[in-house]
Formats: structure tokens, C-alpha cells, sequence
């Protein structure tokens, strides 16, 4: 069954915005923007946290097929160092709507933050991804889309363990920074990662 909400305005064309990897220590900051189609129920729909990643997965695939238009962005970790986490986000969810071939009537963001896309008037949701389908559906795209790259990356540099912490700044990741350094995917300003800057791990 499916308890979320599916418009919170009364326009057809309502976009949810949704990203993933605000809070991980390394890889990029990926959105997602889903516009569904009037009164469609996608049963299953949650927070992608509070889902497995098998039904992320078959969940994702459902979003991709039923969904009017969707669009999945990245900003990479040199992005989130020059601009911080929270514009890049931002920035994020900005390139997806822009990438929709509907042009949305009203934007419906997870969260408290957000910046005015053009003339499109916006509402952020607190938990949100558990309250609306768009921003369910976004918030289960980004991260499968986020999960996927992080897994490619970790066949190169696997010491990490991207493959299971997804760059979160688990106790393991943080030993492999100690350990091995920064890589390049590593993002250098982020609050989590001052101690491996006490250690003199930056270049």
C-alpha cells in the first residue's frame, strides 16, 4: 500500500526534487526531478532510506517507466569544495528540472533549503520523501543512480569500501582515509573530514 500524498498543489505537472550523498565524506552529490502522471499510486513508494536496496532497485525501474519525465543530475566533489554542499545540492536539483522535457508548474523539494528556479514558484517539504510521491520517487532515483557510482568507483580504489559505506563517513572509511590518504573523489572541505586534515592528508 501507498500512503503518500501524490499532488501538494493543485497543478498537473508538479515536480519532485529530491538528491543523495549530502552527508558522505566522498563522490559526488547526485538529484533527481520526477513529474508522475495525474493520481498514478506506485505502491511500495517511501523514503529510500527506509526501503531495501532490492526495492529501491525494482522501484526505480517502475519510476522509469510510469514517470511522465524524470531527469538525474550530478555535481561532482570539485563542485561541492567550490560552492559547499548545500548549493551544490541545490545546484543539482536546478540542472534536473532544467533537463525535464515537461516544464513544471510547481516544484516540491525534501528539505527546509532551496533556491527560486526561474519563475517557478517552489515549496520545501521536512521529510518530504515520506509524505510525497514526486519526492519519494526522486529521492529513490538519486540514490540508486548515486549507489551505482559509487560502486563502479570502488573497483578501482576498494580499500575505501565504497561498495557497502557509499562514501558515508563510516568508522571503517574514515580508518581507510588515515590509512591510504584522499583520493579524488574525496571531498576536502567537508566538516567530517578535518581530522584527516589534522593528519595532513590534503595535498
Amino acid at each position: 500500500m501507498n500512503s503518500l500524498k501524490t499532488h501538494f498543489s493543485l497543478y498537473e505537472f508538479e515536480v519532485g526534487c529530491d538528491e543523495a550523498g549530502r552527508g558522505c565524506l566522498a563522490g559526488p552529490v547526485v538529484a533527481a526531478a520526477v513529474i508522475l502522471p495525474a493520481g498514478l499510486i506506485i505502491n511500495g513508494l517511501n523514503d529510500s532510506k527506509k526501503i531495501t536496496e532490492r526495492n529501491r532497485k525494482i522501484l526505480a525501474e517502475v519510476i522509469k517507466q510510469k514517470a511522465l519525465c524524470y531527469s538525474i543530475q550530478f555535481v561532482d566533489n570539485l563542485k561541492i569544495d567550490e560552492v559547499n554542499i548545500l548549493n551544490a545540492s541545490i545546484e543539482a536539483m536546478h540542472l534536473c528540472i532544467s533537463d525535464l522535457s515537461i516544464r513544471p508548474k510547481h516544484i516540491i523539494v525534501d528539505g527546509n533549503r532551496f533556491k527560486p528556479f526561474e519563475d517557478i514558484p517552489h515549496t520545501t517539504v521536512i521529510k518530504g520523501d515520506s509524505k510525497f510521491q514526486t519526492i519519494a520517487a526522486a529521492s529513490i532515483l538519486a540514490k540508486t543512480a548515486r549507489d551505482d557510482f559509487m560502486h563502479s568507483i570502488h573497483e578501482d580504489l576498494p580499500y575505501y569500501s565504497w561498495n557497502v559505506n557509499k562514501g558515508y563517513p563510516t568508522i571503517q572509511h574514515k580508518k581507510a582515509i588515515e590509512k591510504h590518504g584522499l583520493s579524488p573523489f574525496h571531498r576536502k572541505t567537508f566538516q567530517h573530514a578535518l581530522k584527516a586534515k589534522q593528519l595532513n592528508l590534503f595535498d
